[in-house]
């Protein structure tokens, strides 16, 4: 019988957290249920920082970037006892369930804990879209969307001089969020983990651009690939005299997290609060809520954790019949 629930966001924050901390409180109050929340994810709960939160506590934070009960990296966690002694706090401090909001890492935390039979669900939150058993995780399309509107920007200026730039966006095991913002923007490369890429290829694409008066090209590399610094550095030492156009480089860096979420993110966290409760309140344990094909489902994290999620095989298709070089042999 879960009376009182728990709440905790880890790892990198995205958008999307706040909404579904919001709906997992509000759902859970309107089922006369106690909820708390664990601030700085699981460090939170072995320095006791439970809070208790209710509709006032969550009042607006629908429209907040980042995650206010705030997140750290938790090195008990990592030790042999550590999912015991969080079982054992979470039992003294009477709390009949936990949800994890968070990306593999989080979600592998969540698995031990399950593992010693304490109730736990998971929430993907994670801006790479890089777990697998779910279409999209909370805060993608945000991330998306600022990545989208930086290069718009900076296409401006990239026109104006006639230049390439190179883009360096987040993304360490996973080309998820520099493939499709290539796509989105209608630039010309997208150099990603998941593709070797050949930088005499990426040479040839950016000269044929300048021979036809195309007046910028824009190259977005994965930072699981390389540095955009690296990458660039690359590319101009292999197109020596063969290179037509100046390149600047851009880092993307944390703005990618920032930014209030989008509608999609929105509706995504919320759904997928609501569903992590009702799921908890029906006996369900030791699962991720995922999205497939738009419905909510539960993926058990014994079937999904360890897995590599790979590239929509559609999105591949389309960026090579769009005329975008992404390599030619998979890494």
């Amino acid at each position: 019988m879960i009376k009182r629930l728990a709440v905790l966001t880890s790892g990198g924050d995205s958008p999307g957290m706040n909404p579904s901390i919001r709906s997992v409180v509000r759902t859970g109050v309107g089922l006369n249920l106690d909820v708390v929340g664990i601030e700085n994810g699981y460090q939170g709960i072995f320095d006791n920082q439970f809070i208790p939160l209710g509709a006032i506590e969550v009042s607006g934070k629908i429209r907040d970037a980042g995650t206010f009960l705030a997140t750290t990296r938790c090195l008990a966690m990592l030790q042999a006892d550590g999912p015991a002694r969080v079982v054992e706090i979470l039992r003294r401090h009477k709390v009949d369930g936990l949800i994890v909001i968070g990306g593999d890492g989080s979600l592998t935390g969540a698995q031990k804990i399950h593992h010693l039979g304490y109730p736990v669900i998971g929430i993907p939150g994670t801006i790479d879209n890089d777990i697998f058993g779910t279409d999209m995780g909370i805060g993608v399309d945000t991330a998306l969307d600022t990545i989208i509107h930086s290069i718009d920007m900076i296409k401006a200026t990239a026109a104006s001089h006639r230049r390439c730039f190179v883009i360096e966006v987040m993304g360490r095991s996973c080309g998820y969020l520099a493939l499709m913002s290539t796509i989105t923007t209608g630039s010309q490369v997208a150099v990603i983990p998941e593709y070797r890429h050949d930088l005499h290829r990426i040479i040839d694409t950016l000269n044929r651009r300048m021979q036809r008066k195309h007046n910028n090209s824009v190259v977005v590399v994965a930072e699981g690939v390389c540095s955009g610094q690296e990458f660039m550095d690359e590319l101009l030492a292999a197109g020596q005299g063969a290179l037509d156009q100046e390149v600047r480089l851009t880092v993307l860096g944390h703005i990618q997290r920032g930014g209030s979420p989008t509608h999609f993110d929105r509706l995504l966290g919320s759904r997928m609060g609501e569903f992590a409760v009702l799921s908890l309140l029906q006996g369900e344990t030791g699962a991720m809520v995922a999205t497939v094909g738009g419905s909510m489902r539960l993926r058990n994290f014994d079937e999904i954790l360890g897995k590599k999620k790979v590239l929509p095989a559609d999105a591949i298709r389309l960026s090579q019949n769009l005329g975008i070089e992404i390599g030619n042999v998979t890494a």
